[in-house]
């Protein structure tokens, strides 16, 4: 089977420095944990058969579940053909606003809420998922006129694969879910990524700042102490050289495509940490 790619446009995508995190993979492992999951370039890369997959972003989440299961995948892809007829600016607006109504919302059927992420991430500007203190998606129409929200091969190959092996899919913090790895099991981290300034981490109402940095890292540790292989992705910033300092740091160049500022966009140093050889 033919592997899959990101269906979505995430911010700090993977699939360009894919052959980079390859080359710090250990050798072997029994599950894959993937915890801040966003487009998933690397899950799909590897295709694990056994792995639980985790974000904190509720909308998202429901998507790969969508996805998983069979009736619904179809479902949801017949909704996306509908949205791509129907797409246009006063549509956008109309789809984006469906959230402000919290109890409408909540009754809205699963592959149809799918459906709606997204048609938001291909219709939005610049592929930007945030939202504002209220959980409301808040991102501004791309300007557009005609969308294509679905590669049919890629979707296919990924319902496939989530569908044909032991995918456990979540959306909680991401503590809930690292407290079952076990030694053997290998951990790829990839959090909204700190900054020596400011930058975008609105993936969800709460945000992601030092203190969770701080947090993340003594789970990292907790990790490492039971004997799983930890991997973790972030920017190469003061905070993160300090906390880390006794793991293995390797500092690579990447490019960031999604930023609000456009002066921001472009090649920057990141590093990938492991806590084995």
């Amino acid at each position: 089977m033919q592997k899959g790619k990101p269906f979505v446009k995430w911010a700090g995508g993977k699939r360009q420095i894919i052959d980079k995190l390859k080359l710090y993979l250990p050798e072997k492992y029994n599950v894959y944990y993937e915890v801040f999951l966003g487009g998933g370039a690397l899950l799909f890369e590897l295709s694990p058969k056994k792995a639980v997959i985790n974000d904190y972003n509720e909308e998202l989440m429901n998507v790969y579940k969508c996805i998983q299961e069979e009736t619904k995948y179809k479902k949801l892809c017949l909704e996306l053909k509908k949205y791509e007829q129907k797409h246009s600016k006063d549509f956008y607006y109309e789809m984006r606003n469906i959230d402000k109504d919290k109890e409408k919302y909540k009754k809205m059927i699963d592959y149809k809420r799918g459906a709606r992420t997204i048609y938001l991430n291909k219709a939005c500007f610049n592929g930007l998922y945030r939202v504002n203190s209220k959980n409301e998606f808040n991102v501004p129409f791309n300007g557009k006129e005609k969308i294509h929200t679905y590669d049919e091969e890629n979707l296919k190959n990924v319902h496939q694969y989530l569908k044909d092996n032991d995918i456990k899919i979540e959306s909680v913090d991401f503590a809930k879910v690292l407290v079952n790895a076990t030694e053997g099991d290998f951990i790829y981290l990839d959090p909204p990524y700190d900054s020596d300034t400011t930058t975008f981490n609105g993936y969800t109402e709460d945000g992601f700042g030092k203190e969770e940095q701080v947090r993340l890292f003594y789970i990292y540790q907790q990790l490492a102490n039971k004997g799983c292989y930890v991997m973790m992705s972030n920017h190469n910033t003061k905070l993160i050289r300090e906390l880390y300092a006794k793991y293995n740091i390797h500092i690579i160049q990447a490019k960031r495509f999604i930023n609000a500022n456009g002066k921001k966009r472009g090649e920057v140093e990141e590093v990938i940490i492991t806590n084995y050889e």
